[in-house]
């Protein structure tokens, strides 16, 4: 597993490093990846589930490994090697006890850096508010900087980036305050809306993250990290607004608390309540920074960082072009399954119902494909939008993801991708998609889409939705929804045949989206 050698850097330039990265599947490190490699360094992927990475534009010049920051012989393994270490992961949303599953990780991250002879550990961490007592902090910005001291603590040079909200197509922090600002005209808003934050551009942190894996050894701290505004989040939302042409009244009031404004933005935004309750709650105390000393090692461009307006305006300009590379969903969503599909002829983990359809399409292969490939987001799911309306509001309010996530690209999709209330198991074009179910169920569920060539030269299409039922529950589940498959995944099967007969792939004919919502022009894909 070690790393090929490679000869030092030219004279005058810092040598390239092997780094490895944690979280490569995640938001900050699906995109701080080709930043590494475009620096000259070279770069090794840990991910719990190495194929999600295989479309990745990057893939064919990273090392790609399997391995879990809580599994101690995986992370050391993954070190060898290794002269930067970046920590990108958490446990955030995994359960009441995510912040002990971050101390465990985190010390077994250092400890094994140590003993591996790593150089540097570089972490991402959150910005705490001056002057507050941790224990008064919320959970998520507390074991951030719990982290922060386990890797300091290590004996490994480690520099902790604290940054608080991160402005870039597809964040969480962007969403929220994208869609929070674009739906509502008037908002009746909780009294954190008035709290200062100094927001700081994605490629802002992508620069730093970058130029602190050549930081002199001598370097061993945390740095605080923002771009070059302080203001309010209703002065942020009201520059959201400005930028996008819109008119906003924004009404702050007393009497939400964090865990009625995180239920509040997660009706009203993509973003589902296990997510935003830690950031709302992280908008209760005032994060700015206190000193800017990475510039001493890290330089800012020309222009200096950029400035909320231009962060919105960019990240807008990614989202209306469909170049968002990654988003806050890369990431698996909280307590997804994560058990591999079932196969039918060795699969011993008990009943496993399928619905099975097939036709014969009067249109090629291609056609199909591209229908199949166009699924989800704008274009819906193609059989009875309101049925799949009214289950991604009931999963909404069980406290899952909804079908709001939509799509990262509105025409192609890859291994990893999150769709809707699905995430994208395989894709193998033209002729495989399987996903595999996000939302709260007592089981396991997955849709699988084939497209095969008959002996004529058309097209066959065959789809299987499949359930692992859990307990009595799940197999009650099954059988209350079952007299309805015919309509939804029989609808299925016979529209995407007749939108491909049609040559309707991917232009979401037929009005509104699985949500019955139209988008606006800056809407997500």
């Amino acid at each position: 597993m070690a790393f090929p050698q490679r000869p030092p850097g030219p004279h005058g330039a810092p040598e390239p490093r092997r780094c490895l990265v944690t979280g490569a599947t995640g938001y900050i490190g699906g995109r701080l990846v080709p930043e590494l490699l475009a620096a000259g360094h070279q770069v090794r992927c840990v991910a719990r589930s190495p194929e999600k990475l295989r479309d990745q534009p990057w893939a064919g010049r990273v090392e790609t490994v399997r391995g879990d920051v809580t599994d101690e012989e995986s992370v050391r393994a993954a070190m060898e090697g290794v002269d930067v270490a970046y920590y990108l992961v958490h446990a955030l949303g995994t359960g009441s006890g995510f912040e002990e599953t971050d101390r465990r990780a985190a010390r077994i991250f250092g400890e094994r850096a140590r003993a591996a002879g790593v150089r540097r550990i570089v972490y991402l961490g959150g910005l705490t508010p001056e002057g507050v007592p941790e224990r008064a902090l919320s959970p998520h910005l507390r074991s951030r900087a719990e982290v922060g001291r386990v890797l300091l603590d290590s004996g490994v040079p480690t520099a902790v980036l604290r940054a608080g909200v991160i402005i870039g197509s597809g964040s969480a922090s962007f969403e929220m305050l994208r869609y929070l600002t674009e739906r509502l005209p008037a908002m009746v808003t909780p009294r954190w809306v008035r709290t200062r934050t100094q927001p700081i551009a994605v490629r802002d942190v992508l620069r730093l993250l970058v130029g602190c894996a050549t930081l002199p050894d001598e370097v061993h701290r945390a740095f605080d990290i923002g771009g070059p505004d302080v203001l309010t989040y209703r002065a942020m939302m009201r520059r959201y607004a400005r930028v996008t042409g819109l008119r906003r009244l924004i009404v702050p009031v007393p009497v939400l608390t964090p865990g009625l404004s995180s239920l509040w933005v997660g009706l009203v935004t993509p973003v589902p309540g296990a997510i935003a309750r830690p950031l709302v709650e992280s908008l209760r105390h005032e994060v700015v920074c206190a000193e800017r000393d990475i510039t001493r090692y890290v330089p800012d461009p020309p222009g200096g960082p950029l400035g909320v307006d231009r962060a919105l305006e960019l990240a807008l300009r990614r989202i209306r072009d469909a170049e968002v590379a990654t988003r806050w969903s890369s990431a698996a969503t909280p307590g997804a399954p994560s058990d591999p599909l079932p196969t039918d002829p060795d699969w011993s983990g008990g009943s496993l119902y399928q619905d099975r359809r097939e036709r014969a399409v009067d249109a090629s292969p291609g056609d199909v494909w591209r229908v199949v490939e166009g699924i989800g987001g704008e274009n819906g799911w193609y059989s009875l939008p309101p049925a799949w309306a009214l289950r991604g509001w009931i999963d909404t309010l069980v406290g899952g993801v909804g079908l709001r996530r939509g799509r990262r690209d509105a025409a192609r999709l890859r291994v990893g991708d999150s769709l809707d209330f699905w995430r994208v198991e395989e894709v193998l074009p033209p002729r495989l998609l399987r996903l595999r179910a996000e939302m709260r169920l007592p089981g396991l569920a997955w849709l699988e889409m084939v497209v095969d060539r008959d002996a004529r030269g058309g097209a066959v299409y065959r789809q299987r939705a499949l359930f692992h039922p859990r307990g009595l529950a799940g197999h009650l589940y099954w059988w209350s929804v079952a007299p309805f498959h015919a309509l939804v995944f029989g609808g299925m099967a016979r529209n995407i045949a007749a939108r491909a007969e049609r040559g309707e792939a991917g232009t979401g004919r037929g009005g509104k989206g699985a949500a019955g919502t139209r988008a606006s022009a800056f809407r997500a894909r």
